[in-house]
């Protein structure tokens, strides 16, 4: 009976131990459940800040990809503003030069090795480093400099060693927002424009030492020009009779077919000389012989009438 007693005591202890173990395992799993239910709501809040932040890295990229959008389009704007630019400055007959604050030359039309000796290799080479064809003038340098130190362009007409006239214009470069990095340099041919105002110069001495009357009126009757022998004719001076028309010189009884002959005129731009009468200063009848000229614009349109008037002594057929 005693054996019993020890062996149900001793089954007794070991089931109270088991029991403790249990207990022990029960509150370890409830503590790793504890623990596993943190690490699963840490890892829920995890994957959504992963989504959000996939969400923001989705946003960002399809921002990247419009930026990047925009930069091609505005990458091929540029390269096609950068051709138009290389055309135009190669297509163009005016010479030109641009330079920067260190007065290195920076890049040129083809135009300008007209006038200055310029090859591709010269980019980036000092202004002063080149030779030019310009007769009787060596101060480019200097008057590049005084522009860029005072910003006020300047123009001067210079000549090269063939004989050529050019306009030479110095200008400040300023960008878009009016900074200024350099300066521009242009060479305009006027050698036309030498040979125009040569021409008109002694077209002027030729009608201010002419003896006959010279007249110029536009096809309103305006008079536009008035020569010093036109003043001893007819009384007026110049001054006054730019304000006038021609109908105030021409008899009332004439003024329908001066009119007439005006409009033959235009259709034929010359008429034979004829003989008519104009009115002085002091009322007097003049008696003329008119030749008549029309002239005309580029677009070939009359738009002004010349006429040579000398004073005759014989009866006139009008």
């Amino acid at each position: 009976m005693a054996d019993v007693d020890k062996q149900i005591a001793a089954l007794r202890e070991e089931l109270r131990l088991k029991e403790e173990y249990l207990q022990h395992n029960i509150e370890e799993l409830d503590s790793s459940n504890e623990e596993m239910q943190s690490v699963n709501e840490e890892l829920q809040s995890t994957n959504e800040e992963l989504e959000t932040s996939q969400e923001e890295l989705q946003s960002v990229n399809e921002e990247l990809a419009t930026v990047n959008s925009e930069l091609q389009a505005k990458v091929i704007d540029l390269s096609r503003a950068n051709n138009d630019m290389n055309n135009l400055l190669a297509g163009t007959d005016i010479g030109m030069i641009f330079i920067d604050h260190h007065l290195r030359i920076q890049r040129f039309t083809p135009a300008i090795t007209s006038v200055i000796n310029l090859i591709l290799p010269d980019v980036g080479r000092p202004l002063g480093h080149v030779v030019s064809n310009l007769s009787r003038y060596d101060s480019l340098v200097a008057d590049v400099q005084a522009v860029l130190d005072t910003l006020a362009p300047r123009e001067i007409e210079v000549r090269t060693t063939s004989g050529d006239w050019f306009l030479l214009r110095i200008r400040p470069y300023r960008t878009l927002e009016n900074v200024i990095e350099g300066a521009v340099i242009t060479f305009v041919n006027i050698m036309e424009i030498k040979r125009a105002r040569e021409t008109n110069q002694r077209l002027a001495a030729i009608v201010n030492d002419a003896n006959d009357a010279i007249l110029m009126h536009d096809l309103d009757g305006r008079i536009l020009a008035w020569n010093p022998a036109a003043q001893r004719m007819y009384g007026w001076s110049e001054t006054k009779a730019l304000t006038m028309n021609i109908r105030d010189l021409v008899p009332e009884g004439l003024r329908e077919k001066r009119l007439a002959r005006m409009q033959q005129l235009i259709l034929e731009e010359m008429l034979k000389p004829y003989r008519t009468k104009r009115i002085a200063k002091d009322g007097t009848v003049v008696e003329v012989w008119l030749t008549a000229t029309a002239l005309l614009d580029e677009a070939g349109q009359v738009y002004a009438i010349a006429t040579t008037e000398r004073n005759m002594s014989l009866p006139t057929s009008d």
